[in-house]
Protein backbone atom coordinates (compact mmCIF):
# COMPACT_ATOMS: atom_id res chain seq x y z
CA UNK A 1 0.00 0.00 0.00
CA UNK A 2 1.21 3.74 -1.02
CA UNK A 3 -0.38 6.75 1.31
CA UNK A 4 0.20 9.97 -0.82
CA UNK A 5 -1.31 13.72 0.46
CA UNK A 6 -2.20 16.92 -0.87
CA UNK A 7 -2.61 19.35 1.48
CA UNK A 8 -3.88 23.49 0.67
CA UNK A 9 -4.14 25.96 3.33
CA UNK A 10 -4.96 29.42 1.89
CA UNK A 11 -4.82 32.79 3.85
CA UNK A 12 -3.58 35.09 1.20
CA UNK A 13 -6.11 35.85 -1.52
CA UNK A 14 -6.22 38.09 -4.46
CA UNK A 15 -5.32 41.00 -4.99
CA UNK A 16 -1.77 39.81 -3.39
CA UNK A 17 -0.99 41.01 -0.14
CA UNK A 18 -3.19 41.88 3.07
CA UNK A 19 -6.89 42.41 2.04
CA UNK A 20 -10.13 41.93 3.56
CA UNK A 21 -10.91 38.62 1.94
CA UNK A 22 -7.47 37.32 3.45
CA UNK A 23 -8.11 34.64 6.44
CA UNK A 24 -5.50 33.70 8.95
CA UNK A 25 -5.12 29.89 10.24
CA UNK A 26 -5.66 27.94 7.26
CA UNK A 27 -1.62 27.98 6.45
CA UNK A 28 -1.17 26.57 10.34
CA UNK A 29 -3.98 24.26 9.61
CA UNK A 30 -2.38 22.92 6.64
CA UNK A 31 1.48 22.69 8.57
CA UNK A 32 -0.26 20.82 10.87
CA UNK A 33 -2.51 18.34 9.13
CA UNK A 34 1.00 17.45 7.15
CA UNK A 35 2.73 16.49 10.64
CA UNK A 36 -0.28 14.68 12.03
CA UNK A 37 -0.52 12.70 9.16
CA UNK A 38 3.32 11.84 9.27
CA UNK A 39 2.73 10.70 12.87
CA UNK A 40 -0.46 8.51 11.37
CA UNK A 41 2.24 6.66 9.24
CA UNK A 42 2.06 9.05 6.08
CA UNK A 43 6.07 8.86 4.64
CA UNK A 44 6.92 12.94 4.25
CA UNK A 45 8.36 12.23 0.80
CA UNK A 46 5.27 12.14 -0.03
CA UNK A 47 2.97 14.59 1.16
CA UNK A 48 2.72 17.85 -1.10
CA UNK A 49 1.63 21.13 0.50
CA UNK A 50 0.22 24.43 -1.63
CA UNK A 51 -0.32 27.63 0.38
CA UNK A 52 -1.14 30.76 -0.42
CA UNK A 53 -0.39 32.04 -3.86
CA UNK A 54 0.81 28.60 -5.43
CA UNK A 55 -2.66 27.63 -4.21
CA UNK A 56 -4.56 28.76 -7.89
CA UNK A 57 -7.50 26.91 -9.53
CA UNK A 58 -4.88 25.82 -12.00
CA UNK A 59 -2.36 24.49 -8.64
CA UNK A 60 -4.52 22.72 -7.10
CA UNK A 61 -6.05 21.27 -9.80
CA UNK A 62 -2.39 19.97 -10.52
CA UNK A 63 -2.07 18.54 -7.10
CA UNK A 64 -5.38 17.05 -7.29
CA UNK A 65 -4.07 14.98 -10.65
CA UNK A 66 -0.24 14.46 -8.48
CA UNK A 67 -2.60 12.64 -6.01
CA UNK A 68 -4.27 10.35 -8.53
CA UNK A 69 -1.81 9.40 -10.42
CA UNK A 70 -0.78 5.79 -10.42
CA UNK A 71 -2.87 5.29 -7.23
CA UNK A 72 -4.04 1.03 -6.99
CA UNK A 73 -6.31 -0.84 -5.75
CA UNK A 74 -5.31 -0.78 -1.99
CA UNK A 75 -3.47 2.99 -1.79
CA UNK A 76 -4.89 5.41 0.15
CA UNK A 77 -5.12 9.01 -0.71
CA UNK A 78 -6.13 12.21 1.41
CA UNK A 79 -7.16 15.50 -0.13
CA UNK A 80 -7.01 18.23 2.18
CA UNK A 81 -8.12 21.59 2.19
CA UNK A 82 -8.10 24.71 4.31
CA UNK A 83 -9.55 28.18 2.88
CA UNK A 84 -12.69 30.15 1.99
CA UNK A 85 -16.14 28.19 0.91
CA UNK A 86 -18.67 30.06 -1.20
CA UNK A 87 -21.49 29.34 -3.34
CA UNK A 88 -22.46 29.96 -7.20
CA UNK A 89 -26.12 30.03 -8.40
CA UNK A 90 -25.83 27.75 -11.92
CA UNK A 91 -27.79 28.73 -14.35
CA UNK A 92 -28.89 27.40 -17.69
CA UNK A 93 -30.26 30.14 -20.25
CA UNK A 94 -33.04 32.24 -18.28
CA UNK A 95 -33.70 29.28 -16.11
CA UNK A 96 -32.19 29.09 -12.52
CA UNK A 97 -30.91 25.24 -11.83
CA UNK A 98 -29.45 25.09 -8.62
CA UNK A 99 -27.03 26.26 -6.28
CA UNK A 100 -23.14 25.06 -6.08
CA UNK A 101 -20.84 24.95 -3.69
CA UNK A 102 -17.05 25.20 -4.18
CA UNK A 103 -13.83 25.80 -3.34
CA UNK A 104 -11.90 29.27 -3.43
CA UNK A 105 -8.18 28.97 -4.89
CA UNK A 106 -5.53 32.20 -4.34
CA UNK A 107 -7.16 33.60 -7.56
CA UNK A 108 -10.67 33.13 -7.11
CA UNK A 109 -12.76 34.95 -9.75
CA UNK A 110 -16.49 34.36 -10.18
CA UNK A 111 -16.95 35.55 -13.62
CA UNK A 112 -14.40 33.61 -15.13
CA UNK A 113 -15.00 30.84 -13.28
CA UNK A 114 -11.81 30.38 -11.15
CA UNK A 115 -13.16 27.99 -8.03
CA UNK A 116 -13.05 24.23 -8.07
CA UNK A 117 -16.57 23.37 -8.04
CA UNK A 118 -18.62 19.88 -7.08
CA UNK A 119 -17.96 18.96 -11.04
CA UNK A 120 -14.34 19.59 -10.72
CA UNK A 121 -13.97 17.01 -7.83
CA UNK A 122 -16.61 14.99 -8.93
CA UNK A 123 -14.82 14.53 -12.30
CA UNK A 124 -11.10 14.01 -11.20
CA UNK A 125 -11.89 10.74 -8.13
CA UNK A 126 -14.40 9.38 -10.67
CA UNK A 127 -11.09 8.04 -12.31
CA UNK A 128 -10.18 6.50 -8.77
CA UNK A 129 -9.66 2.19 -9.26
CA UNK A 130 -11.55 0.31 -7.14
CA UNK A 131 -10.55 -0.76 -3.93
CA UNK A 132 -7.91 2.28 -2.56
CA UNK A 133 -8.98 4.51 -0.25
CA UNK A 134 -9.60 7.95 -0.43
CA UNK A 135 -9.99 10.72 2.58
CA UNK A 136 -11.44 14.29 1.88
CA UNK A 137 -11.03 16.45 4.19
CA UNK A 138 -12.73 20.36 3.99
CA UNK A 139 -12.08 23.30 6.58
CA UNK A 140 -14.28 25.70 4.98
CA UNK A 141 -17.56 27.20 5.14
CA UNK A 142 -20.87 25.56 3.23
CA UNK A 143 -23.13 28.31 4.66
CA UNK A 144 -26.82 29.26 1.68
CA UNK A 145 -25.88 32.91 2.33
CA UNK A 146 -23.27 34.92 3.85
CA UNK A 147 -26.20 36.06 6.62
CA UNK A 148 -25.98 32.67 8.12
CA UNK A 149 -22.98 33.52 10.41
CA UNK A 150 -23.58 31.77 13.55
CA UNK A 151 -22.55 33.75 16.97
CA UNK A 152 -19.66 31.13 19.15
CA UNK A 153 -20.90 30.29 22.17
CA UNK A 154 -19.08 31.88 25.71
CA UNK A 155 -16.64 29.07 25.51
CA UNK A 156 -13.84 31.46 23.62
CA UNK A 157 -13.71 35.57 24.66
CA UNK A 158 -14.59 37.73 22.36
CA UNK A 159 -10.80 38.66 21.35
CA UNK A 160 -10.59 35.59 20.33
CA UNK A 161 -13.49 35.23 17.60
CA UNK A 162 -11.47 36.02 14.44
CA UNK A 163 -13.63 35.48 11.75
CA UNK A 164 -15.57 32.78 9.26
CA UNK A 165 -14.22 30.77 5.97
CA UNK A 166 -16.73 32.08 3.94
CA UNK A 167 -16.32 34.10 1.24
CA UNK A 168 -19.67 36.18 -0.20
CA UNK A 169 -20.44 35.71 -4.47
CA UNK A 170 -20.84 39.34 -5.98
CA UNK A 171 -24.61 40.43 -6.46
CA UNK A 172 -24.47 38.70 -9.86
CA UNK A 173 -24.63 35.44 -8.19
CA UNK A 174 -26.46 36.26 -5.38
CA UNK A 175 -29.71 38.63 -6.56
CA UNK A 176 -31.32 34.78 -7.69
CA UNK A 177 -30.81 33.55 -4.04
CA UNK A 178 -32.35 36.54 -2.75
CA UNK A 179 -35.51 35.50 -4.37
CA UNK A 180 -35.65 31.92 -3.94
CA UNK A 181 -33.53 30.74 -0.68
CA UNK A 182 -34.81 27.27 -0.90
CA UNK A 183 -32.95 26.87 -4.62
CA UNK A 184 -31.27 23.15 -4.42
CA UNK A 185 -27.74 22.73 -3.31
CA UNK A 186 -24.85 20.40 -5.30
CA UNK A 187 -22.88 19.71 -2.55
CA UNK A 188 -19.01 19.79 -3.03
CA UNK A 189 -18.82 15.89 -3.07
CA UNK A 190 -22.19 15.35 -1.07
CA UNK A 191 -24.57 13.44 -2.63
CA UNK A 192 -27.30 13.47 -0.52
CA UNK A 193 -29.06 16.53 1.35
CA UNK A 194 -30.10 17.09 4.80
CA UNK A 195 -28.91 17.69 8.37
CA UNK A 196 -27.64 14.21 9.35
CA UNK A 197 -24.07 14.18 11.43
CA UNK A 198 -23.24 11.00 9.46
CA UNK A 199 -24.35 10.25 5.81
CA UNK A 200 -24.43 6.75 4.72
CA UNK A 201 -23.49 6.39 1.08
CA UNK A 202 -23.29 3.55 -0.22
CA UNK A 203 -21.07 2.27 -3.18
CA UNK A 204 -19.07 5.73 -2.43
CA UNK A 205 -15.56 5.62 -3.28
CA UNK A 206 -14.19 8.54 -1.09
CA UNK A 207 -15.06 9.30 2.70
CA UNK A 208 -15.91 13.39 3.17
CA UNK A 209 -15.23 15.04 6.43
CA UNK A 210 -16.79 18.35 6.34
CA UNK A 211 -15.90 21.14 8.91
CA UNK A 212 -19.67 22.45 9.71
CA UNK A 213 -23.29 21.86 8.10
CA UNK A 214 -24.15 23.26 4.83
CA UNK A 215 -25.94 25.72 6.40
CA UNK A 216 -23.78 27.19 9.22
CA UNK A 217 -19.86 28.50 8.84
CA UNK A 218 -16.40 27.06 9.62
CA UNK A 219 -14.56 29.66 12.79
CA UNK A 220 -11.00 30.24 12.84
CA UNK A 221 -9.89 31.39 16.42
CA UNK A 222 -7.04 32.12 18.11
CA UNK A 223 -6.13 29.07 20.28
CA UNK A 224 -2.99 29.73 22.43
CA UNK A 225 -1.98 32.54 20.71
CA UNK A 226 -2.21 31.12 17.16
CA UNK A 227 -5.13 31.75 14.71
CA UNK A 228 -6.87 27.76 13.78
CA UNK A 229 -9.28 26.48 12.39
CA UNK A 230 -11.51 24.70 15.24
CA UNK A 231 -12.18 21.93 13.04
CA UNK A 232 -8.73 21.42 12.07
CA UNK A 233 -7.46 21.80 15.80
CA UNK A 234 -9.82 19.14 16.83
CA UNK A 235 -9.31 16.93 14.22
CA UNK A 236 -5.27 16.78 14.39
CA UNK A 237 -5.16 16.98 17.91
CA UNK A 238 -7.37 13.21 18.35
CA UNK A 239 -5.22 12.10 15.38
CA UNK A 240 -2.09 12.65 17.14
CA UNK A 241 -3.59 11.16 20.36
CA UNK A 242 -4.10 7.87 18.69
CA UNK A 243 -1.67 8.02 15.65
CA UNK A 244 -5.33 7.37 13.51
CA UNK A 245 -5.92 3.96 15.30
CA UNK A 246 -9.56 4.20 15.42
CA UNK A 247 -12.44 4.20 13.76
CA UNK A 248 -14.12 6.98 11.21
CA UNK A 249 -17.31 6.46 13.64
CA UNK A 250 -15.11 7.14 16.57
CA UNK A 251 -13.48 9.83 15.33
CA UNK A 252 -16.33 11.40 14.53
CA UNK A 253 -18.07 11.06 16.93
CA UNK A 254 -14.57 12.29 20.13
CA UNK A 255 -13.77 15.37 17.39
CA UNK A 256 -17.34 16.43 17.67
CA UNK A 257 -17.56 16.71 21.53
CA UNK A 258 -14.80 18.33 21.36
CA UNK A 259 -15.54 21.19 19.20
CA UNK A 260 -19.05 21.43 21.39
CA UNK A 261 -17.28 21.15 24.76
CA UNK A 262 -15.02 24.31 23.38
CA UNK A 263 -18.82 26.45 23.05
CA UNK A 264 -18.80 26.07 18.80
CA UNK A 265 -21.56 25.61 17.43
CA UNK A 266 -20.36 24.26 13.74
CA UNK A 267 -21.30 20.42 13.28
CA UNK A 268 -18.81 18.35 12.13
CA UNK A 269 -20.64 16.28 8.91
CA UNK A 270 -19.47 12.94 7.99
CA UNK A 271 -20.15 11.46 4.04
CA UNK A 272 -18.73 7.35 3.60
CA UNK A 273 -19.80 3.92 2.64
CA UNK A 274 -21.00 1.62 5.74
CA UNK A 275 -17.48 -0.49 5.24
CA UNK A 276 -15.70 2.90 6.15
CA UNK A 277 -17.65 3.96 8.61
CA UNK A 278 -16.20 1.41 10.90
CA UNK A 279 -12.65 1.26 9.06
CA UNK A 280 -9.95 3.09 10.21
CA UNK A 281 -9.03 7.05 8.23
CA UNK A 282 -6.32 6.66 5.83
CA UNK A 283 -5.86 2.53 5.76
Amino acid sequence: MTTKAFIVGINDYLPAGPSRLDLSGCVSDARDMANTLVICGFDPKHLRICTDRSATKAGILKGLDWLIKGAKKGDSRTFYYSGHGSQVVDTDGDEIDSLDEILCPHDIDFAKKFYISDDDLRGIFAKLPEGMNLEVILDCCHSGTGTREMELLSGVAAEDKVGTRYMPPPLDYTFHLDYNPDLPRKRVLRSKPGAKDIVIVPGLNHTVWAACRDNQTSQEVNIRGQVRGVFTYNFCEVLRKTSGKMTRKELKSIVSAAIKRGGFEQVLQLETSAPELTGSPFR
